[in-house]
């Protein structure tokens, strides 16, 4: 409801308007909540929520998926993409691995196409690297602090870079949102990382593009509502319980650290991947990604270009390599189709069409 999705919900907190960027104009879109805890999902199983892992969601969601396509069969043909942001990095190939091992039959086959992955973690080495490197070139940490916390892609000195960064942003001479460093913050609430818990006022702000940064709060308000949760089968059982946008209720373990050799099967068994970084994120930076791509020693099948979401507007820039396509989205922070969606909307029909991003 602040992305990708058909839906925007209105200042009121009560009523929606349409989305025109939304990605349901060029695929049918299936949202699933993940792991279970988050948003209204639940199992009635208390001990999944202490056991919380990559692999137990990889699994939960494969087997989501086959029970859905086997609801809905009209569908089990159909081309299949998957597509995901920031942790999703691991989610989405974690995922895509899970398909691809388990296509070994027709009943529980998969016609995985491809993924797309937005500001994604790919690897902690690299990906740490560029977070101080983005830092420092946009002017967020100080030459000392970059000398003493600099690294090379073999280093891992950037987990304290990652506390430096996030203390000077928020500190009480002012308040930077690391997800969109050039972003109005929401003047009702001004927390970079929104607090679910507070309700916000009807004054609309309107940005370029249609970004408002008060919209989570209009999305807090609206999905709270008890006529909007019993509309949608919300398995609210406490009166007290509330919507949030982050859970805590999970109790989760994150044991991978590069998704390196998942990338090489994706890439083997003729997936097209799409990675994606809006250029003003500072929590997996643009940065971060590239190095980590660099990484990965792929050749260049077409070199860095302009691509076009336009006739005059420059959505960012591409590099086609073998095995998968690289393109940053000039303007987005860390969720891209919040902060452009139109770019966004540009860059999803080229890559489901199977067409390079338009020059």
């Amino acid at each position: 409801m602040t992305e990708l999705g058909p839906f925007r919900v209105k200042p009121d907190g009560k009523t929606l308007s349409k989305n025109p960027y939304a990605w349901n104009q060029v695929a049918n879109t299936l949202f699933l909540e993940s792991p279970a805890g988050v948003g209204f999902s639940y199992s009635n199983t208390t001990s999944d929520y202490q056991n919380g892992n990559d692999d137990n969601t990889a699994r939960d969601a494969y087997t989501f998926l086959q029970n859905w396509f086997e609801r809905f069969p009209q569908y089990k043909n159909r081309d299949f993409y998957i597509a995901g942001e920031s942790y999703a990095g691991f989610y989405v190939p974690e995922l895509a691995d899970t398909i691809l091992k388990n296509n070994n039959s027709r009943t529980s086959f998969i016609n995985l196409k491809g993924v797309m992955i937005g500001n994604g973690i790919m690897n902690e080495e690299t990906d740490g690297c560029g977070s101080i490197d983005y830092a420092w070139s946009h002017a967020l940490i100080s030459d000392e602090d970059y000398a003493s916390q600099r690294c090379t892609p073999s280093g891992s000195s950037y987990t304290t870079h990652n506390n430096t960064f996030v203390s000077r942003a928020e500190s009480t001479d002012g308040e930077i949102n690391p997800y969109n460093i050039y972003a109005p913050l929401c003047p009702s609430h001004p927390d970079p990382i929104w607090a679910s818990s507070t309700s916000v006022n009807d004054t609309p702000v309107n940005e370029s593009d249609g970004f408002d940064p008060c919209s989570p709060g209009y999305v807090f308000t609206y999905l709270n509502t008890p006529e909007v949760q019993n509309a949608l089968h919300a398995n609210v059982t406490d009166l007290s319980y509330a919507w949030t946008e982050c859970s805590d209720v999970l109790s989760y373990t994150f044991s991978a650290t590069t998704m390196f050799p998942i990338y090489r099967r994706m890439m083997a068994a003729g997936l097209r991947i799409l990675i994606y970084s809006g250029d003003v994120d500072a929590v997996v930076p643009v940065t971060g990604t590239r190095y980590s791509i660099n990484a990965l020693k792929l050749s260049i099948e077409e070199e860095w270009y302009p691509w076009m979401s336009g006739e005059l507007d420059v959505g960012g820039f591409s590099v086609i390599y073998k095995g998968l396509t690289f393109a940053t989205v000039r303007g987005a922070g860390h969720e891209v189709p919040s902060y452009q969606p139109s770019r966004a909307l540009t860059m999803t029909k080229s890559f489901l069409a199977g067409k390079p991003l338009p020059s």
